[in-house]
């Protein structure tokens, strides 16, 4: 059951109502690990610590979990391949802001600027309010394919995300995006060449870095997995200093250069490129040098998760702001969002001025043939 309240408030124009989904089947194999006599409700409560082990034996009693094709009736031993599948009934999905049109559109390559708010792709709480899903509903039916994400931004990210309609367009264009991020964990990963550039603005909190404005600083601490307690693992920064923790094999090198553009009293603006797309990095980056994303609930300074805190959890200025692409058949795709993130000029501490203003004239988009 959702646990949406309703709210008297309007919706701001542009959103999407609260609505219900069609519920989702969720698969599961367990591996020859298994220990011998596991249940199947001590199974998933040891796999996903959202949920303890009382409302895993609530969900067996409803009929919502199957084994091997067959609805449990009660909990029971597991072995090793037995195939599992909790059928989740539907649920409400919060009001999310509803997709824009595209900023670029060649009839392959389709580009949009993702509100604040709004997932990429189903997962968690969030299945028909989402960009692919909201994407399929609009180009149902296009002779000309359905546009899908390329890649990914958090769902509190805004900011440019590139969808292409070709299966091989978006294999190519995937491999550009990511195309410095090979190098193993020992190797420094170059900045992106003149093929991709990936720009991103973010507000920080204010006062905390050694920098004036217009100078940058590189940053180059590992980004790996480590024990969280309600999801098993989450990602952030993997340098050792945290206490007791020790480099891990899935650790993965990470590259990132930041630029302070303007110091405020509520916030410092910067800009971050980065030369690799590991989860969480502009976020886990600037905690690690002790200047944490303004708001941002999950990463402290250091780098670490706060205990409590979700990957979900809001309240963080962030955007994909620039995008400069090499395309095949020597054209370049030089995008900006139509709204670059910066500083109220005139927010001041007790003001009651927005921290942000969106306000600045759209800038063109650029694709020129050389």
């Amino acid at each position: 059951m959702s646990n949406i309240q309703p709210s008297s408030e309007p919706l701001p124009a542009g959103w999407l109502p609260p609505a219900f989904n069609q519920g989702w089947t969720y698969c599961d194999r367990p591996g020859p690990g298994l220990a011998r006599g596991t249940s199947v409700a001590s199974y998933y409560a040891s796999r996903y610590g959202h949920s303890d082990r009382a409302v895993w034996l609530g969900r067996i009693a409803a009929g919502e979990v199957h084994c091997n094709g067959h609805r449990l009736l009660a909990d029971g031993p597991l072995a090793a391949g037995d195939r599992l599948a909790w059928h989740r009934p539907p649920w409400q999905e919060a009001a999310v802001p509803d997709l824009p049109g595209p900023l670029f559109d060649d009839g392959d390559l389709h580009v949009i600027d993702k509100p604040s708010g709004l997932p990429v792709l189903p997962a968690g709480g969030w299945l028909e309010h989402s960009v692919l899903r909201l994407l399929e509903r609009r180009h149902r039916g296009d002779s000309a394919g359905l546009p899908r994400p390329v890649h990914r931004l958090g769902r509190f990210t805004s900011g440019l995300l590139v969808c292409a309609r070709q299966p091989h367009t978006r294999a190519w264009l995937s491999a550009r995006l990511r195309e410095s991020t090979a190098q193993g964990p020992s190797q420094a990963a170059p900045l992106l060449g003149e093929s991709c550039r990936k720009l991103y603005r973010a507000l920080v909190v204010p006062g905390l870095l050694a920098l004036q404005p217009g100078e940058s600083r590189l940053i180059e601490v590992p980004i790996g997995r480590r024990a969280h307690p309600q999801l098993g693992q989450l990602w952030c920064a993997a340098d050792g200093s945290a206490p007791g923790d020790r480099s891990a094999p899935g650790d993965r090198s990470a590259r990132s250069t930041l630029t302070l553009l303007e110091r405020g009293r509520q916030a410092d603006l910067v800009q971050v490129a980065i030369a690799s797309g590991r989860p969480h990095q502009i976020r886990i980056h600037c905690a690690a040098i002790g200047a944490p994303l303004l708001g941002d609930p999950l990463y402290a300074p250091g780098g670490q998760v706060s205990p409590g805190a979700l990957p979900g959890d809001g309240g963080y200025h962030l955007q994909a702001w620039r995008l400069e692409l090499d395309l095949p058949g020597g054209r370049r795709l030089d995008l900006e969002a139509p709204q670059a993130l910066a500083l109220a000029k005139d927010a001041s501490v007790g003001s009651g001025k927005p921290l942000v203003h969106h306000d600045w004239p759209p800038i063109p988009i650029a694709v020129r043939q050389d």
